[in-house]
């Protein structure tokens, strides 16, 4: 990690750069893409036009092709980079130079048509129509430009973009490969134009969990944009922090973390300290700390970005309940029970207020408040028996909620996704919160099966269901089965880890049946639940593999 050390100690020596760049936190951003580093002017003929890429200055704006962005990793949303052609045309679309003749004409017109265009369709979501329009685009530059031209880098990286976000890697990754490589001719193999290309190559390789690929590309245009920008610039921090991330998911916590610290440096002495991605940021380290059972320094962090958002959205806003949650997982896994039952339900009753009746996230928020009370009963053993009992009613109450409001939410959406199949960037939607209806009904039926087996020791098997339990779990699988099989949730590491635990821990009741009393049979044989966990560990362990 000598490189990253090095480019750390160099970031907190600099002075605060003032180069001028153009860049964008925006999903879509536009810059330009016609000049030349080189120290003549280049003159070709096209269409008997001359066409003349200029000398300009290394200030010079627009001399720029920066393809920044955030990733989707976690999940999502895709960053369309747009390379325009000079803004020096006259009203019939001729581009000029200097001495007033006239060169490209129609080809870089058509150019910047396919490419707004496209970009305007993607933020739509009608993505079928912008992928056509991107895919003219490349072929208006080559025409236009030539094969080896910045224009046709610019175009190949659009459409690459817009692959990612489809999640169709294997035709994003060489469309961004001929972006670097056309960049890297034309610019050399250091330019920076080179190296945000080579971001954009990192976000794809991190998404596919391709994190050596992803690591080269991150060291490489973090190398090239500390040179040309300073350790200071907006655009060096992110690269550092995408750095940072694939650190953490390759388990080195250490250096991921330094680089993560730098980057929310570099963000507050820019002046970007309260900005959604500084707290985006800071949220992941929070993550990381949780995950590394770093507690404490995680409450901190989570009670930072919560202040933060209710300074600048309120209480009563979807950003502040979300962080609100965040710090009441983190106290309840401190074992701060009341507090974090507390943040819970206030939670509930702003998510009340904003969201309508059943909806899913109030069904996630019943199912934490219920494993909250749980936990407390927990801690009250056989110390105080009516009040572990009592908690354990309260808990069932809201997960019988949280069941209720997740299946609601699954039917529902069963019986819409026809319709949202026409509509691409809403199926996608659907599907996130199918997803999420999904987990929290597995949860919420384990956890039902957990109470109850608490009851049961705590009552010393009086007057309590013995298969209440097995009854729960044979209900998470029937879960799975609808709603998980016929569709791609199916593929969910997520979904199958939930689902592998209720067939685990039914595995567990029904091999100590011969034990209890009044058993019955199962419809499910103990030799299929074995073989269906076994399948399930298989296809999650090729998950983690690749």
């Amino acid at each position: 990690m000598s490189l990253l050390r090095i480019l750390s100690t160099l970031r907190r020596g600099a002075h605060r750069t003032s180069l001028s760049f153009s860049s964008s936190r925006n999903p879509i951003c536009t810059t330009f893409a016609n000049s030349s580093l080189s120290g003549k002017p280049q003159v070709s003929y096209q269409n008997g036009y001359r066409s003349h890429k200029s000398n300009l200055h290394l200030l010079d704006p627009r001399l720029w092709i920066i393809f920044s962005g955030q990733a989707a990793i976690l999940g999502y949303c895709g960053n369309i980079v747009l390379a325009e052609a000079r803004d020096n045309m006259d009203e019939s679309g001729l581009e000029k130079i200097e001495d007033g003749s006239v060169v490209s004409n129609i080809h870089t017109t058509k150019w910047r048509v396919f490419t707004d265009s496209g970009r305007d369709y993607f933020f739509q979501g009608k993505l079928e129509p912008a992928e056509r329009l991107f895919g003219s685009a490349i072929q208006e530059a080559k025409e236009g430009f030539g094969e080896r031209d910045p224009h046709v880098a610019s175009a190949c990286n659009n459409l690459a973009e817009l692959y990612r976000v489809k999640k169709e890697f294997d035709k994003a990754e060489p469309l961004y490969l001929e972006a670097v490589s056309i960049l890297e001719d034309f610019y050399g193999p250091e330019d920076v134009r080179v190296g945000a290309t080579l971001h954009n190559l990192g976000q794809l390789y991190l998404v596919q969990r391709k994190l050596e690929e992803a690591r080269a590309c991150y060291e490489r245009a973090l190398k090239m944009k500390g040179r040309v920008l300073g350790h200071n610039h907006a655009d060096f921090a992110e690269t550092m922090y995408h750095l940072g991330t694939v650190l953490h998911l390759q388990g080195k916590d250490t250096d991921a973390e330094a680089l993560i610290l730098d980057s929310l440096k570099i963000l507050e002495e820019g002046g970007q300290g309260e900005s959604m991605t500084y707290i985006r940021r800071l949220r992941y380290l929070s993550q990381i700390y949780v995950r590394s059972n770093r507690l404490a320094e995680a409450e901190n962090l989570q009670r930072k970005f919560l202040h933060m958002m209710e300074l600048s959205k309120g209480w009563n806003s979807m950003e502040a309940i979300t962080a609100a949650e965040a710090l009441a997982l983190t106290l309840r896994l401190s074992g701060k029970l009341e507090e974090a039952l507390e943040l819970f339900e206030k939670c509930l009753n702003a998510q009340k207020k904003l969201l309508p009746e059943g909806h899913i996230q109030i069904g996630g928020n019943l199912l934490h408040i219920a494993k909250t009370f749980m936990l407390q009963a927990s801690q009250l053993g056989r110390t105080n028996n009516s009040e572990a009992l009592s908690k354990l009613e309260k808990a069932k109450k809201y997960l019988e909620n949280s069941t209720r409001i997740a299946k609601d939410v699954l039917l529902k959406l069963k019986n819409q996704k026809s319709k949202a199949q026409k509509h691409e960037k809403a199926s996608a939607t659907l599907r996130n919160y199918e997803h999420a209806a999904l987990v929290i009904l597995l949860q919420s039926f384990e956890s039902l099966a957990a109470l109850e087996t608490s009851k049961n020791e705590i009552q010393e098997a009086k007057e309590t269901n013995l298969h209440a339990a097995e009854d729960f779990l044979l209900q998470c699988v029937s879960a799975y089965k609808e709603f998980g099989c016929e569709t791609q949730l199916q593929d969910s590491p997520e979904v199958k880890s939930e689902y592998l635990s209720c067939l685990k821990h039914l595995s567990a009741l029904i091999g100590n049946k011969d034990t209890t009393l009044n058993s019955k049979e199962s419809p499910i044989s103990l030799p299929e639940l074995k073989e269906e966990v076994r399948r399930i560990e298989i296809d999650l362990g090729s998950h983690k593999k690749g």
